[in-house]
């Protein structure tokens, strides 16, 4: 049999790798991101990238287990790769029993999940999250679906849709038609692909499940319910007589609903009684955020799991979160021109014209970089004007050429590489001139 050797100069299939000018792109991205989260009182919390095969399948549900990248170590441990962040953090809350609560952490960070490669989804993506354990309140919801729509503001996004529902309210429709609330999960699968392989394939998903025609008209009927939020929770209500769960789910929304109006995302909410999200563990609210212009899907989504912290092994504790998406966010920002065209950070080059200044220049490198500038020098022994050629490939739009005659005055060429302008600038004068033209290019 051939052996099938893989091409080793290519990452793995599912993977890219990301050159300068692309990670600093990314790296925008996930300063703003940082930062708004950190506006809201959110902390960061750091977990490994791989964890017990047995915590990772809690709660996943069949579809994600099948994508999680599963391996054994050299003791014959199961272990999997993470495909999502708040497992591990469920883990970490759960065997804390001295958090302080509400526990807000945001984390920031690579996922893996053993799909097909196709445009836009790939095997290992960075997702960015903000969670609040021990609030039970709608308002946590709120408070992260807000962290979002900041984010997605933050970064230029302004036409969102905000997908609302309650997992409790969906299995109340369920039984108000009469399927059996043992196959809710796997109606919950088949119906958050609505959107994705349309009603015929969904219907064919739950007759496959052993729910009846008639059942499945009447469910897909009550999913389709349009209108102002208000009014379809009004509707909702009155299919929900005497259950109590599914008015809880109604009681939550209507709450999220008038946080909303305060927090300023109210114009873009809906509600969507067919959104299920895909993973076994929600218990609560469940949402979306989308932008309807482009049409490629959610660029962030979460929900409720006041029962995921128990089953890990700690203390009954409600929680809720939500997930950016950094990889879709990224590509719709390349083709809205919101990027700059840097090839590098770097600000600044020190340019030494021969070795006699070599040192001055050295120390000048230095005293930039003490300065909070970020400095290149030469490395490679480079005449100047091999200097000012790698400068201008990289991109870097300003140069310190020190030269012995210019320093001997007390001077230096100052040369800015965008507008090919050279002056000559006195030492004293150098932090001040340069501060000015690297503000003028912020």
């Amino acid at each position: 049999m051939t052996e099938i050797r893989p091409n080793v100069s290519q990452p793995p299939r599912g993977t890219r790798d990301f050159l300068p000018e692309e990670m600093i792109k990314r790296n925008r991205v996930l300063e703003i991101v940082t930062r708004v989260f950190e506006s809201y009182g959110y902390d960061p919390l750091g977990t490994p990238a791989f964890e017990h095969w047995e915590l990772l399948k809690l709660k996943s549900g069949d579809d994600v287990i099948d994508q999680i990248y599963y391996f054994k170590d050299k003791s014959g441990r199961e272990l999997g790769l993470r495909f999502e962040m708040t497992a591990s953090m469920a883990r970490v809350v759960a065997s804390k029993k001295d958090l302080v609560l509400p526990f807000k952490r945001y984390a920031i960070g690579p996922v893996w999940r053993y799909e097909r490669p196709a445009p836009g989804r790939l095997r290992e993506f960075y997702q960015a999250d903000v969670d609040v354990v021990g609030a039970e309140s709608p308002a946590a919801d709120s408070d992260v679906i807000s962290v979002a729509v900041d984010c997605l503001k933050a970064l230029g996004f302004k036409d969102f849709l905000i997908r609302l529902n309650d997992r409790r309210i969906l299995e109340g429709l369920m039984r108000t038609v009469g399927i059996l609330t043992d196959k809710s999960l796997d109606v919950f699968r088949a119906l958050d692909k609505l959107d994705k392989i349309g009603t015929e394939e969904v219907s064919k998903a739950l007759m496959a499940l052993g729910v009846e025609s008639e059942r499945i008209e009447t469910l897909l009927n009550l999913m389709s319910a349009k209108g102002s939020p208000h009014a379809i929770l009004k509707d909702v209500r009155q299919l929900l007589t005497g259950q109590d769960d599914g008015l809880k789910g109604c009681r939550s929304l209507e709450e999220i609903l008038e946080n909303a109006e305060v927090q300023g995302f109210f114009r873009f909410v809906t509600i969507d009684l067919s959104l299920a999200r895909g993973l076994d563990y929600y218990t609560g609210p469940v949402f979306e955020i989308s932008l309807p212009s482009v049409g490629v899907g959610s660029l962030a989504g979460g929900g409720r799991y006041d029962q995921l912290i128990e089953v890990f092994g700690g203390r009954s504790t409600p929680a809720t979160g939500v997930s950016l998406g950094i990889e879709r966010i990224v590509t719709l920002l390349e083709q809205r021109g919101f990027f700059k065209p840097l090839k590098t950070k770097t600000e600044l080059f020190i340019a030494c014209a021969s070795d006699k200044v070599k040192v001055e220049a050295e120390r000048l490198a230095k005293r930039f970089r003490d300065l909070g500038f970020r400095v290149d020098m030469d490395l490679m022994g480079r005449s100047l004007h091999g200097q000012l050629e790698y400068v201008d490939k990289k991109g870097i739009g300003l140069v310190v050429i020190v030269g012995e005659k210019e320093s001997a005055r007390g001077c230096v060429a100052l040369r800015d590489m965008n507008k090919k302008e050279q002056v000559e600038v006195k030492f004293e004068d150098l932090e001040k001139e340069l501060r000015v033209l690297l503000h003028g290019r912020m």
